[in-house]
């Protein structure tokens, strides 16, 4: 497909703004080739007599669609099965949609005799909680599908947990920690059958998951992991079928576990521990995919810096974040989930507020917890603040589904049992005009607000 004296045209098909996106097209162009970041703004496919014509048009595509946290994940596994089908592509669509899915990981990694952790997935409620008791009193409570620590739980198996956290399939899993002081896992990036970096997460203060997104510590094990773990991640990731992903072991009493195996993993946790990034290593997987050649030594050379700077490649008429933002209202109803249960109910607004907050009683009534840590939030007068009990929750707003670390407070004298925060408010605009509490005959309510 592609001659001697042309450079290759690498397509990353990535429709947010990630720094690894955007180091991988970076790289792409470092190593003398030509990048293409497939966006809404430019992405064209086209049938017409029979004739197969795709703009911008690319000889590769390296897939770094976000699966786990979007509302339409078929519709994204069906542009990226449609380029998979007539373009050599990285990451195949297969084998990325078992992988973001946790349980189907397990069971795919389990039936080739690799190690995981004992997980249970029920349809009915009955069943799930039948079994519930051979994890012990403590287990995992996780979502088959969740981002950045999102959706996962560590929870008390005294009491019965649902089988689906709001319309998310969620399942229990065996808790592995013989760490006695602080909870840590291994995270592996692999990029063509190599490791190019490893490091250790730990779990920040009060917390249990070692995500980087959650405050997490990391530090280098590319040389000083042992070689079962070498062997175990680069095992998965050839079972699983993934030219790149991030595989997360944690160590137990009988060896290495597989956690997840992440075909979108990020880069800023392992090149602030190893001063290594994957990108170059991906942007040369494509580029020899695409029948191109580059310098070994140039992208050792170009793996030393994280370049996630606007790439030059960026499409023109690239919309703003403001400009993609769905509208939500003033007040909005949602579904807030937790592992017992879920309810529907509004929720108010607050773009003052850094923290999402939820009634007391709410919580207790969905099975939102356990109980974290303690944060301090300003509360009118009170010098520093009240010490607040914070959780995790899973609120559903017209199908998009947001995990976040909520603070539990009495709001039985509000009007709302539930506040929503920046941390929710960030991917929205606000109509302040918009009230789901209220008859909106009115036309103007309905109408966007304009920038």
């Amino acid at each position: 497909m592609n001659g001697e004296d042309r450079p290759v045209r690498v397509g990353v098909l990535s429709l947010h703004n990630s720094k690894e996106t955007k180091a991988i097209l970076n790289a792409v162009e470092d190593l003398g080739h030509e990048p293409v970041w497939l966006r809404r703004e430019n992405t064209v496919i086209s049938v017409e007599d029979s004739e197969l014509r795709v703009e911008p048009e690319v000889d590769v595509v390296a897939n770094r669609l976000l699966l786990s946290n979007t509302e339409e994940p078929a519709e994204l596994l069906g542009l990226a099965t449609t380029f998979n089908r007539i373009r050599p592509m990285l990451n195949t669509p297969d084998a990325t949609l078992t992988a973001i899915h946790k349980f189907a990981t397990a069971a795919t990694l389990a039936d080739w005799n690799i190690q995981v952790p004992d997980a249970l997935l029920a349809l009915s409620n009955d069943r799930l909680n039948q079994e519930r008791d051979r994890f012990g009193d403590v287990g995992v409570y996780k979502t088959a599908i969740g981002t950045h620590g999102g959706g996962t739980w560590k929870v008390d198996l005294t009491e019965p947990v649902n089988p689906k956290v709001g319309n998310r399939q969620a399942f229990l899993q065996e808790l592995i920690d013989r760490d006695d002081t602080r909870h840590r896992d291994l995270r592996v990036y692999i990029v063509d059958d190599e490791v190019i970096g490893a490091m250790y997460r730990y779990a920040p203060e009060n917390d249990w998951r070692t995500n980087v997104a959650l405050g997490g510590d990391v530090q280098d094990a590319t040389d000083e992991m042992p070689t079962a773990a070498r062997e175990t991640a680069l095992y998965a990731a050839d079972v699983m079928g993934l030219d790149y992903a991030g595989v997360d072991l944690v160590e137990g009493d009988e060896g290495w576990f597989v956690l997840e195996v992440n075909p979108t993993a990020g880069f800023k946790g392992l090149y602030k521990a190893t001063s290594h990034s994957p990108a170059p290593y991906i942007a040369k997987l494509a580029i020899e995919t695409g029948g191109g050649r580059v310098d070994d030594d140039r992208v050792r050379e170009l793996a030393a810096t994280l370049d996630d700077s606007r790439p030059s490649s960026a499409p023109r008429r690239a919309r703003t974040g403001a400009d993609e933002m769905a509208l939500i209202g003033y007040i909005e109803e949602v579904v807030v989930s937790g592992t017992s249960g879920s309810e529907q109910t509004l929720a108010k607004s607050d773009t003052g507020a850094t923290r999402t907050s939820i009634d007391t009683s709410l919580a207790a009534d969905i099975g939102a917890g356990p109980i974290k840590s303690m944060t301090r939030v300003k509360s009118g007068s009170v010098k520093g603040g009240k010490a607040r009990p914070v959780v995790d929750l899973v609120i559903g707003i017209g199908g998009t589904q947001h995990t976040v670390t909520a603070s539990v407070e009495d709001r039985s004298h509000m009007d709302y049992p539930l506040l929503l925060g920046r941390d929710i408010l960030q991917h929205y605009q606000v109509d302040v005009r918009r009230r789901a509490d209220e008859d909106s005959g009115d036309a103007d309510a309905d109408e966007v607000l304009e920038e």
